[in-house]
């Protein structure tokens, strides 16, 4: 009889790591199905994700890059990189903040130089000096309340503040603030 005894106990030991495995297997279904939807859930409401088309920004962003975009709260500040979405170009756009609602900005296409509030930008960031302006604007400029003013770093190439298709940016049109860069994976980090 103990033989059949302990022939009982192993069987109910193999139901026991039988019960245990398909709970760990549904345990973990659970914890891939609740991340999949926190994940969904930070990409809807906290984050986006947005592509660089073109050479506008070069050399701090190359045409391909994938950005995480932060939106919730945010108020954009000279020097920020943003998203904004353009009506007359009719697509989004990726931007630096020169200025913001009551600054002057005054470009000097022959010295190559752009000053705020009459102090001239140390700006590293920028592919070459600043020496075509399409004429948009009679310089200096004040920007109107509830606007920003917004230059591409590749300032030969980019339609941007000062061009008739962009203009002053409103406020409500910038989609958020680029806070990483994850796209190509050689270049993670967060662009200057």
């Amino acid at each position: 009889m103990a033989g059949y005894e302990l022939n009982y106990e192993a069987l109910d030991e193999d139901k026991k790591k039988e019960s245990s495995a398909a709970e760990e297997f549904i345990d973990w279904v659970e914890t891939v199905i609740c991340a999949f939807f926190v994940v969904i859930l930070i990409f809807t409401f906290l984050l986006r994700v947005a592509n660089v088309d073109g050479e506008s920004m070069l050399p701090t962003l190359v045409d391909g890059d994938r950005l995480i975009v932060s939106h919730i709260g945010y108020t954009p500040k000279a020097g920020d990189i943003i998203i904004v979405n353009s009506e007359k170009l009719d697509k989004a756009i990726v931007k630096r903040v020169i200025a913001v609602a009551g600054q002057t900005v005054d470009i000097d296409a022959s010295a190559g130089t752009v000053k705020v509030d009459g102090a001239i930008l140390d700006e590293p960031y920028i592919l070459e000096a600043t020496k075509e302006d399409e004429g948009f604007h009679n310089y200096p400029v004040t920007v109107p309340d509830g606007c920003v003013f917004v230059m591409g770093d590749n300032r030969m190439n980019s339609t941007d503040s000062r061009s008739q298709w962009v203009g002053f940016v409103e406020e409500e049109d910038v989609l958020g603030k680029v806070v990483l860069r994850i796209f190509p994976f050689t270049s993670i980090g967060v662009p200057a």
